[in-house]
């Protein structure tokens, strides 16, 4: 094995123990509010406490990697990491959590921004998007890993199990780094996002991510919420087995299909895949809250072998959230690709990937309030709506401005 993959699956390692963290607290933060016996304003700190942790270190953990070595940096927050996992199994009360919760943000932001920036640094521009959609898919199959890892451990021994083999994966992550992983020879003088944030091509892209945003997080967290909420108030009710199987089909065709959009969106155009994938994901969005009438049109089963009763609604949903998966995998690797093209040249790859994180922020904050209150005004249905809608607008915009300051061509030039 030549010398580049080697630095490539150390980074793939990495996204992998990233990816693991992050969906095995998901799991277990509700576990956690019980056995502490968190109030339900904690419960929202709980949560804050990552998030916000998240808005504030994007940008100076952004210029950190412009401006020094970024394999040292990577491997310091592995190593920080290895601290945090200890720090859950030390949690004894509601406050301790979300200060632990914090330092788990300040983790997830710093490795995502940092492996992305490398990999897109080590990678020609002809095989960018491909190397990142592999990067991307370590990242969902740590996601359906830890989903799984977490809940049987847990149930089998409790919490600090969980956070062991967290901490074993770090480990594992930070000697790969270490050892594999070149020094980072790149340094950016100044404060790159100045100039960045003026970036024609950047503000092309943000004119479509800003408004998708809002279409995934609605969309995202609302599949959970259709099929969980009680049918009185138009949902599925589906247990949380259930539940994981309908959420995972995302995750996994995600993962599936990303090296390959990516690769594909290297030769025909990553503009194409950017509006491709997005205008996809906003049309399949709103067959979500007719998946009842079309299992029950098809005939579908109202049981399903292992996972018992369900209703007609349950295969139709599991297939429209895996095409979700399929239609986000056009995406997001052809997305990442060109923003990591316009701060390879030298203009500061880690604050180009911090202005993609940033431009998420707004969307990602306002769209869970915003889909509380259409739900409680209008029906659950109705944020499938608006965020099919809200994926269809940014696409309008994108091709809009995408025509208008870099001409016909762009689509497939770049």
């Amino acid at each position: 094995m030549n010398r580049d993959r080697l630095q490539f699956y150390s980074l793939y390692v990495t996204r992998f123990a990233g990816g693991f963290g992050f969906s095995a607290l998901a799991l277990l933060l509700p576990k956690y509010a019980n056995e502490l016996v968190a109030s339900d304003l904690m419960i929202g700190l709980f949560y804050t406490g990552f998030t916000a942790t998240q808005a504030l270190v994007v940008v100076p953990l952004a210029w950190a990697g412009d401006r020094y070595d970024k394999q040292k940096l990577l491997a310091g927050l592995l190593a920080f990491g290895v601290v945090v996992a200890g720090g859950f199994v030390l949690v004894d009360s509601s406050w301790e959590l979300v200060l632990v919760r914090g330092g788990q943000g300040i983790i997830a932001t710093g490795m995502g921004l940092l492996s992305l920036a490398l990999v897109g640094e080590l990678a020609t521009k002809g095989t960018r998007a491909n190397h990142i959609g592999k990067a991307n898919s370590w990242r969902f199959a740590a996601s359906l890993c830890g989903f799984g890892a977490a809940g049987l451990l847990y149930d089998l021994y409790g919490f600090d199990p969980v956070f062991y083999l967290l901490g074993a994966q770090f480990v594992v992550a930070f000697v790969a780094v270490w050892f594999l992983l070149d020094a980072d020879d790149t340094r950016i003088r100044g404060f790159p996002f100045t100039d960045l944030a003026v970036n024609r091509r950047i503000l092309t892209l943000t004119s479509f991510r800003a408004q998708y945003a809002v279409a995934v997080t609605l969309v995202r967290s609302w599949v959970a919420v259709f099929a969980g909420l009680e049918a009185a108030r138009g949902g599925l009710a589906y247990t949380g087995v259930v539940l994981a199987v309908v959420l995972s089909a995302e995750k996994f065709t995600n993962m599936l299909c990303q090296p390959h959009t990516g690769r594909l969106s290297d030769s025909y155009g990553r503009s194409l895949f950017v509006a491709a994938g997005g205008a996809a994901y906003g049309l399949v969005a709103f067959l979500v809250p007719f998946t009842p009438e079309i299992g029950r049109a098809l005939g579908a089963p109202a049981s399903v072998p292992v996972l018992g009763a369900v209703s007609p609604a349950f295969l139709p949903l599991v297939a429209v959230n895996g095409l979700l998966g399929v239609a986000d995998s056009f995406r997001e690797p052809a997305s990442m690709a060109l923003f990591a093209d316009e701060g390879s040249d030298g203009d500061g790859v880690a604050s180009s990937f911090g202005i993609r994180e940033l431009v998420w922020r707004p969307g990602s904050v306002l769209a869970p309030l915003a889909g509380g209150a259409l739900t409680a005004s209008l029906g659950v249905e109705s944020v499938f709506f608006v965020g099919g809608a809200a994926a269809l607008t940014g696409v309008g915009t994108f091709l809009g401005v995408l025509s208008y300051y870099h001409g016909a061509n762009a689509l497939t030039e770049w």
